[in-house]
């Protein structure tokens, strides 16, 4: 499925005392649908998990563009995978994104989790065209209560929009890395190039990126 991507609507790690609380609601449109999910923000920090889960795309990005280890290196939260996101990602052994994501995997640096609730799985799927990977990636964050999705897929970016579920991009989280100060502007521009070859992001999207990776001293 094309993958269309745009900036990140939040700051990585930023952290907030905010709790994704899901309800499911039974209610029938004219089409006969049975269910629609609503979800509910409360600032209660007690309730909140903190856990940084991501899709396929993005992972994937982030290890072509050499960032994923300076990444998990640099939090200190889990991060986590559905089981198709591995697939996705791992499927293809010769890759070097791909055996970058399985190294990380071995060392259990990335958690991957088995979800059981198909039926919120195939609802996300629906409602919101999205693949497998990008519907279990949402369906964890909810289940687990995560702080934030790493998703580039353009109908996953809407749904966390529509779902009110926080989230960045691959762009996002290198931009985040330079701002930390873990990478100084030649790396940070380096890696922007790699993004932009291997990612589908509009050309406004890599130059408003490129000037915030300058913009820092």
């Amino acid at each position: 499925m094309p993958r269309e991507t745009e900036q990140c609507q939040c700051e990585l790690l930023n952290v907030r005392t905010i709790s994704l609380c899901c309800d499911l609601l039974a209610v029938r449109n004219a089409f006969g649908s049975s269910i629609y999910i609503s979800f509910l923000l409360e600032l209660r920090s007690s309730y909140f998990v903190i856990m940084i889960v991501f899709e396929a795309s993005t992972l994937i990005l982030i290890a072509k563009a050499d960032l994923l280890d300076l990444f998990l290196t640099s939090i200190n939260v889990p991060v986590a995978i559905p089981g198709e996101v591995e697939k996705e990602c791992c499927s293809s052994k010769k890759a070097l994104d791909a055996i970058i994501i399985q190294k990380a995997l071995d060392e259990s640096r990335i958690e991957v989790f088995t979800l059981r609730n198909r039926r919120l799985i195939a609802k996300l799927q629906t409602d919101f065209s999205l693949g497998r990977g990008e519907a279990e990636a949402i369906a964890l964050a909810l289940d687990e209560k995560a702080q934030i999705v790493g998703i580039d897929d353009k109908n996953g970016i809407d749904a966390c929009k529509v779902l009110g579920i926080a989230f960045t991009t691959a762009v996002g989280i290198l931009i985040r890395s330079r701002e930390k100060g873990l990478l100084e502007k030649p790396g940070a521009i380096a890696k922007l190039a790699l993004l932009a070859k291997y990612g589908r992001y509009k050309h406004s999207i890599i130059e408003d990126a490129r000037l915030k990776l300058e913009a820092k001293p």
